[in-house]
C-alpha cells in the first residue's frame, strides 16, 4: 500500500495541495483527473519519490514497489541495443543469475564437506527459489511479445535503442514498466505516443494487470476500459469517485449541484447576518445580538466551489459550397531513402464525408496528409481536388509558422473578419487561453500552446475541406468535447489522423487504413472498424482452427459423402452471400437511419423557427430577427445536405437488398 498523509504544497501564492490525504491499495485502477494547472503530474511526481515532500508524507508499504513514466522522455546514453535495454527490466534478476552461475563454478572445485560449501548451497538455494518464482526463465519471450505489442519490429531488437525518436523511446520505457511488473504503475499521459493497434493492445494488457495503477490521460475511452475508481484534484483538495471517467462525469455533475447550492445557502446566510450588524452596529441594545453574529461569521468554515472547466461552444465557419467530390488521389507513391510509404493507391471521397486516417506509426498517416495539403510533394500520381474546395491543413509545423512578436488574441484577430473580439476570446477559451492568458505573447507560449493556437487559428478561417493532424494531443477533456461537438455540426469535408477512439467515434462515417504500403476505406466510425478487425482475426483462427490432419482423410471424406458435402457446400455459399449483403447494407443501413433521425430534428428545428419568423414583434427587434434569421438559414443549409445523405443511403441500402 501507498499513502499520502497531510500534504501541504504551495508555489507562490498558489495552495496547491491543502491537507491532502489519500491511499493506494492492492489492485486499484485510478483515473487522476483535474483542470490543467490542477497539479496532477506534481501529485504523481511526489508518489513516485521524484519530488520531494515533508517526512512522513509519503508512505510505502515493504516490498511495494513503484514505477512511473513521466510525460516526456530523456535521451538514452547507455549504448545498449533495444532488446538490452527492455531486459534491463529484470537486472535483479539477472544478478542473481550471474551469482547462481559463479556459485555453481566455485562449488566445482571444493570440498563437499566443508562449512564454506554448506553456506553456498544454501545461498545456491535460496537464489533457485527466488528464480524458480519468477519470469526469468521466460524473459526472452516476455520482451519480444511486450516490444511487438508496443509496436516495436523484429528487427529492431539488436538496434541501438539511442537510435528511435522521442515517441519510442517513451514505448521503450513503457516496455520496461510492464516487464518489471511494479506493485504500482504511474502514467502520466501513457497514450500520447501509442498509434491505434498498440494503443488498443496496451488496453488489453493493463485490464489484466493484477498491479494497482494511477493514471492520467485525456482519452476517454482509454479511462473507461482501464480504470475503475476516479481520483477529482480540484482546489488543493482531492475527491474520490468509485467508478471510471462515465461514472465520474455524472456523478461529478450531480455533486456540483449539491455544493453549488450549499454554497449559495451561505452566501445568502452571511449576506443576512451582515445585514442586521451593519443595520444595528451603532445601537447599544443591540451590541450583544451584532457582536454574536460577528463571531458567527469568523467561525464559519466557508465553502468553496470546485473547480470546473467552462462550457464553452462554438461552432466552424459556415462552409463554402463545394461539388460532390471532393478529395481524392489517383496512382499515389511516395518514398523515402528508399523505403516505400505507398505504392499507387487510389481513394475518392465525397462533400460532408468525415474521415479517420489510422495505422500504425511510421506507416505514412502524416505523410498522406502533407501530399494531400500540398505541404510535400508525391513521387508519383495526383491529387485531384473537387470544384470550389478551399483546404485548410493542421500540422505541428504550423505552430512554428507563429508571429513570434503577436500576443494570442492578436494572432486571431488578424486572421480572421468576421469574428467580434467577445467571439475571438470564446475560441481562445476553447483552446485554454483564458483570462490574462490571451495577451501573452507567441515567444513565451509553451509548445502545447503553440500547437492550440495554431489549431485555433486554423479552425476560423473558412473552409470546406480540413485536414488535421493529431489535433487533440494538447487539448484536455473539455476542450476536445467543445471540438468534437464543432466537428459534428461541420457541414465540410474532414481528414483527421488521432487516435483517440472517443473523439473520433461522434462525427467520422469512414475509416482509410494506413497498412502495408496500401489504403483501404472502411464504412462506418472507429467502433465499427475494430469490430470488423475482430470479426476478420476471429474468421482467420476459425478457418486455421478446421483444417483436416491428412489429405487421405480429406479424400476418403470426399469420396463417401459427396451429396452431404454438396449441400454443405451449397449452404455455405447461401450463407456466405447473406454475410457479404449484410456487410454492404449494414454500414448503410446506420447512416440511413442517422440521417433520417437528423432530418427529424432539423425539421422540428425548421418550424419552430418559422413561428417564431412569423411573429411581428420579431421585426421591431433588429439583432434578434437578424439572429433568427441566420438560425434559419443555418438550419435550411443543414436539413438540405442530411437530405441528401438520406437519399444516398436509402439508394445504397436498396441496392444492397437486390
Amino acid at each position: 500500500m501507498l499513502s499520502i498523509n497531510h500534504l501541504d504544497l504551495r508555489y507562490g501564492e498558489k495552495h496547491l495541495f491543502k491537507d491532502l490525504s489519500v491511499q493506494v491499495y492492492e489492485g486499484n485502477r485510478i483515473g487522476l483527473m483535474g483542470v490543467n494547472g490542477a497539479g496532477k503530474s506534481t501529485l504523481l511526481k511526489i508518489m513516485a519519490g521524484v519530488t520531494g515532500c515533508d517526512d512522513g508524507v509519503l508512505n510505502i508499504a515493504k516490498k511495494f514497489t513503484v514505477a512511473y513514466l513521466p510525460q516526456e522522455s530523456s535521451a538514452l546514453t547507455s549504448g545498449k541495443t533495444l532488446y538490452e535495454e527492455a531486459e534491463s527490466a529484470f537486472a535483479e534478476l539477472l544478478q542473481l543469475q550471474d551469482e547462481a552461475d559463479r556459485i555453481h563454478e566455485q562449488l566445482g572445485g571444493m570440498d563437499h564437506h566443508s562449512q564454506e560449501c554448506e553456506k553456498l548451497l544454501e545461498r545456491q538455494g535460496e537464489i533457485q527459489h527466488i528464480l524458480e518464482g519468477s519470469d526469468i526463465y521466460a524473459m526472452r519471450a516476455k520482451i519480444e511479445k511486450i516490444l511487438l505489442g508496443l509496436g516495436f519490429r523484429a528487427d529492431d531488437m539488436d538496434l541501438p535503442a539511442s537510435s528511435f525518436s522521442g515517441g519510442w523511446i517513451m514505448r521503450l520505457m513503457l516496455a520496461k514498466m510492464l516487464l518489471a511488473a511494479p506493485s504500482l504503475l504511474l502514467l502520466d499521459e501513457p497514450t500520447n505516443h501509442l498509434d491505434l493497434r498498440s494503443l488498443t493492445w496496451v488496453e488489453e494488457f493493463l485490464k489484466s494487470y493484477k498491479g494497482a495503477m494511477v493514471i492520467i490521460s485525456h482519452d476517454r475511452a482509454f479511462l473507461d476500459k482501464v480504470t475503475s475508481r476516479t481520483w477529482d484534484l480540484s482546489l488543493g483538495r482531492l475527491s474520490v469517485y468509485k467508478g471510471n471517467y462515465s461514472y465520474y462525469v455524472k456523478e461529478k455533475a450531480e455533486r456540483m449541484a449539491i455544493e453549488k447550492a450549499a454554497y449559495a445557502n451561505q452566501q445568502a446566510h452571511i449576506k443576512q447576518t451582515m445585514r442586521f450588524v451593519d443595520r444595528f452596529r451603532a445601537k447599544s441594545t443591540k451590541a450583544k445580538q451584532v457582536q454574536s453574529r460577528v463571531k458567527q461569521l469568523e467561525k464559519l468554515d466557508l465553502l468553496e466551489i470546485s473547480e470546473e472547466n467552462r462550457q464553452i461552444k462554438f461552432s466552424f465557419p459556415p462552409a463554402p459550397a463545394s461539388g460532390r467530390d471532393v478529395l481524392g488521389v489517383q496512382g499515389l507513391s511516395k518514398g523515402f531513402s528508399g523505403k516505400q510509404v505507398f505504392e499507387k493507391v487510389d481513394f475518392q471521397f465525397q462533400r460532408g464525408d468525415k474521415v479517420a486516417v489510422v495505422g500504425d506509426n511510421g506507416a505514412g498517416k502524416s505523410t498522406l496528409l502533407k501530399i494531400v495539403s500540398g505541404e510535400i510533394p508525391a513521387d508519383s500520381g495526383e491529387v485531384i481536388v473537387g470544384h470550389n474546395v478551399l483546404l485548410s491543413y493542421f500540422g505541428q509545423h504550423q505552430a512554428q509558422e507563429l508571429s513570434p512578436a503577436l500576443t494570442a488574441l492578436d494572432t486571431l484577430s488578424l486572421s480572421v473578419k468576421d469574428m467580434t473580439v467577445t467571439q475571438i476570446r470564446s475560441l481562445l477559451g476553447a483552446f485554454l487561453f483564458r483570462g490574462e492568458d490571451v495577451d501573452k505573447k507567441v515567444e513565451v507560449l509553451s509548445g502545447g500552446e503553440k500547437s492550440r493556437l495554431a489549431l485555433a487559428k486554423m479552425i476560423a478561417t473558412p473552409a470546406n475541406c480540413m485536414l488535421l493532424d493529431e489535433p487533440t494531443n494538447h487539448l484536455d477533456m473539455s476542450s476536445q468535447e467543445v471540438l468534437q461537438e464543432a466537428m459534428a455540426q461541420y457541414d465540410g469535408f474532414i481528414l483527421v489522423v488521432s487516435h483517440n477512439r472517443y473523439f473520433l467515434d461522434s462525427f467520422v462515417n469512414k475509416v482509410l487504413e494506413v497498412k502495408d504500403h496500401r489504403i483501404s476505406v472502411f464504412e462506418g466510425n472507429i467502433s465499427d472498424y475494430l469490430r470488423k478487425l475482430e470479426a476478420e482475426a476471429e474468421e482467420v483462427d476459425g478457418k486455421s482452427g478446421k483444417a483436416w490432419s491428412s489429405s487421405r482423410g480429406q479424400e476418403k471424406h470426399e469420396s463417401s459423402d459427396t451429396g452431404r458435402e454438396s449441400r454443405k457446400e451449397l449452404r455455405k455459399k447461401e450463407a456466405q452471400a447473406r454475410r457479404e449483403r449484410s456487410k454492404k447494407l449494414g454500414p448503410w443501413k446506420k447512416r440511413a437511419d442517422e440521417a433520417e433521425k437528423k432530418v427529424e430534428v432539423l425539421e422540428g428545428q425548421k418550424a419552430e423557427l418559422e413561428v417564431q419568423m412569423a411573429d411581428p414583434d420579431l421585426y421591431q427587434n433588429q439583432e434578434a430577427w437578424a439572429e433568427t434569421s441566420a438560425k434559419y438559414d443555418t438550419c435550411l443549409r443543414h436539413l438540405e445536405r442530411w437530405y441528401e445523405k438520406w437519399e444516398t443511403a436509402q439508394e445504397e441500402v436498396e441496392k444492397a437488398l437486390g
